[in-house]
């Protein structure tokens, strides 16, 4: 895994240069001005989406499916790693023949950059975290979607142009053979104890996580030395690994008892599907507060060449897909009878202040990390 904080300095030369390129007049109508080119594409899409954001009800649902079946194709660009098995039960459901480009998110948002830049419109749908979300739509790639679905929604799923459809919840875990019962952190804080001293574990390039929970110790009245201090006291306690993949494989070998910053479906799925002895919820079903959500979601390209299907799939993804989310362990963005996070204390990554000025969150947490260990 690459280090996540040098993924916005990535985005940005990568848009500077995209932008001193010029773009190709391929399937544009010529303009004036500073005005924008508007493309075929573009116009067509927004026909439809406005179309389709002013119906409700059964009425909706039926133009919708309608049209979409009768555009029969649907492109998808994502990162995530259930798609598969999202689109299975689509075509399953639709006559609509689906094709997929999956890769990380770097890779998917420079891919995006680069084919909108050449007037290339090759995806319908753009399926990935929220940063690369957020990216997409300053650009001005994105097309609003509206639906009763996205306003049953958690507030933190809600983003401008896009929707979250399931989190990262990111979430303190522990190895059980060496946590014994009672002995379970309740708080990020209580880590900073020397009892914990090579203990526990940070994750290198997990600046989100840390932006959000140092934001969440200003907002309870801490000083900005007191929150950097709590986390300088956890890191000399660390071993920082690089990577959520092999931080949750350490863990469960018992390479060390705690990790700070899992997702909540990686510790559930290694415990469920593979016996692990690792939990992020004690004996009475509590975890270590708060928690931190990142929500990953899906939007519309505003010139999608089949965007009836497009907006049919975002449809899909906040109603059927909320199911085939939960069982692959993830917490969907729509609350359900056993809400898994319901009534616990959650904060939401500030993905826009990281957006604008990544900078100095960037250098802080690389400082602090530097006072732990490193693993491989």
């Amino acid at each position: 895994m690459r280090h996540r904080r040098l993924l916005l300095p990535l985005l940005t030369a990568c848009v500077l240069s995209l932008a001193a390129c010029g773009g190709s007049p391929t399937g544009s109508d010529s303009s004036s001005g500073d005005k924008p080119a508007v493309s075929k594409e573009e116009r067509q899409a927004k026909k439809v989406f406005d179309q389709l954001n002013g119906l409700t009800g059964q009425e909706r649902t039926d133009k919708l499916v309608e049209l979409a079946e009768a555009e029969g194709e649907l492109a998808i660009y994502t990162s995530n790693s259930d798609i598969y098995d999202l689109v299975d039960v689509f075509e399953d459901t639709y006559d609509i023949d689906v094709s997929v480009y999956r890769a990380g998110s770097e890779s998917v948002i420079q891919r995006v950059l680069q084919e909108q830049k050449a007037n290339y419109f090759a995806h319908d749908v753009l399926e990935t975290n929220a940063l690369e979300l957020n990216v997409a739509n300053k650009e001005g790639f994105l097309y609003e979607y509206k639906s009763e679905f996205r306003d049953a929604a958690r507030p933190e799923a809600l983003a401008d142009n896009w929707t979250g459809t399931r989190f990262n919840v990111f979430v303190i875990g522990w190895n059980t053979k060496l946590v014994k019962p009672g002995e379970e952190p309740k708080s990020f804080e209580e880590l900073a104890d020397p009892k914990w001293a090579g203990k526990v574990s940070m994750e290198v390039s997990d600046v989100d996580w840390f932006t959000a929970l140092y934001d969440y110790y200003l907002a309870q009245g801490k000083t900005k030395e007191e929150a950097r201090d709590i986390f300088a006291r956890v890191a000399a306690n660390s071993k920082i690994a690089k990577g959520h993949t092999t931080q949750g494989e350490l863990l469960s070998a018992g390479q060390f008892a705690v990790t700070v910053s899992s997702y909540s479906h990686t510790i559930d799925k290694a415990a469920n599907e593979d016996g692990a002895p690792v939990a992020w919820r004690d004996a009475s079903g509590e975890p270590a507060q708060p928690l931190v959500l990142r929500p990953n979601g899906v939007a519309l390209m505003k010139n999608a060449k089949n965007p009836a299907a497009a907006t049919l799939f975002v449809d899909f993804e906040l109603t059927e897909g909320q199911g085939i989310f939960e069982d692959a362990f993830r917490i969907g963005s729509l609350p359900t009878d056993e809400d898994p996070i319901e009534g616990l204390e959650v904060v939401a990554v500030p993905e826009k202040k990281l957006l604008e000025n990544p900078k100095p969150w960037d250098e802080l947490y690389a400082e602090i990390v530097q006072g732990g260990e490193t693993v491989e």
